[in-house]
């Protein structure tokens, strides 16, 4: 069901599961975890989201060098799915563990339980980083390339109602500096901008190949992401790459077939999984990871993804 590869040493999760235990489990949307390893203790958790493209268009694609080689090298799960289209239902899966809604045009303030109540319980420090936004703590609409429904916590009652957790809402800037000066938080959820997601082409708009969208993507991961492997913090971190969801026309298990890689130097190097995994999946992996008493939602009884774990 796994085939190991032979690859060097580092640790990078793209997109993955909870691991709060062992053992093959179903979760509330009816994933199985076929895991039997364990999710180690971090000290951070980076988990970074790119947008609107399947499996099959990423991994083995020569538009992703960067990513693919990232996947060949540490862990590739080979079964993650998103959950639903569009996008702003899977990044709340992510955070909430449930969908919330599915209208990209939402508005509203969610009060659902989430991660930043959970972080807050515990002590743990988080900060989401999002391209182009327009200030710190921002909680307003889009201004593009920056899109709100990208960034899950902005919506949460627990940030609009402190202007306090409002500011660990910052401009993606900020993760070059607190990177190099060790100041990462606890968790780190990166969004780039629409034009640097593989959301819209180059310079905005719809009017380009999607190779070339791909192309954008890999090139700011590769300069953005891979000081942070570089980096003496990236020795305790555990890095998440995914993407939302697939193409609107693969609805497989709600949002179609997705890439997911994870990265770390406690990852069994070289290493494809088959466990079949959702968002909720990687929600529960964060709670893992960071050793939270309890995660939202579908996350708390979803399976993990410790067969990835050296």
């Amino acid at each position: 069901m796994h085939s190991p590869r032979t690859m060097p040493s580092i640790f990078i999760i793209l997109l993955a599961s909870f691991a709060m235990g062992c053992g093959g489990s179903s979760n509330a949307s009816g994933t199985i975890d076929t895991s039997s390893g364990t999710v180690p203790q971090f000290s951070h958790v980076v988990v970074v989201v790119e947008e609107n493209a399947g499996y099959s268009d990423v991994i083995g694609s020569a538009a992703m060098p960067y990513l693919n080689g990232l996947a060949n090298q540490y862990g590739l799960s080979t079964s993650y799915y998103a959950n639903a289209h569009p996008s702003i239902g899977n990044y709340f899966m992510m955070t909430t563990g449930t969908i919330v809604t599915n209208d990209d045009t939402f508005t509203g303030t969610v009060s659902a339980d989430n991660l930043v109540r959970q972080f807050q319980k515990d002590g743990k420090t988080w900060k989401s980083y999002a391209e182009n936004l327009p200030s710190t703590g921002y909680l307003g609409g889009d201004a593009y390339p920056y899109l709100k429904r990208h960034v899950p916590f902005s919506y949460f009652s627990d940030v609009a109602n402190s202007s306090a957790l409002a500011q660990n809402i910052v401009p993606f800037s900020n993760f070059a500096s607190d990177v190099s000066s060790g100041n990462l938080p606890n968790f780190s959820f990166v969004t780039p901008n629409a034009e640097d997601d593989a959301h819209d082409c180059p310079g905005g708009g719809s009017s380009c190949t999607p190779a070339s969208r791909l192309t954008t993507a890999d090139n700011w991961l590769k300069a953005n992401i891979g000081p942070l492997i570089s980096s003496p913090a990236f020795a305790d971190t555990l890095l998440v790459i995914t993407f939302d969801e697939a193409q609107t026309s693969d609805t497989t298990h709600g949002g179609g077939h997705v890439a997911a890689i994870l990265i770390s130097p406690k990852v069994k190097m070289g290493y494809q999984g088959s466990g079949l995994y959702q968002h909720q999946n990687l929600e529960s992996l964060i709670g893992a990871a960071l050793r939270l008493s309890a995660v939202p939602g579908a996350g708390s009884s979803a399976g993990n993804m410790g067969e990835f774990f050296q």
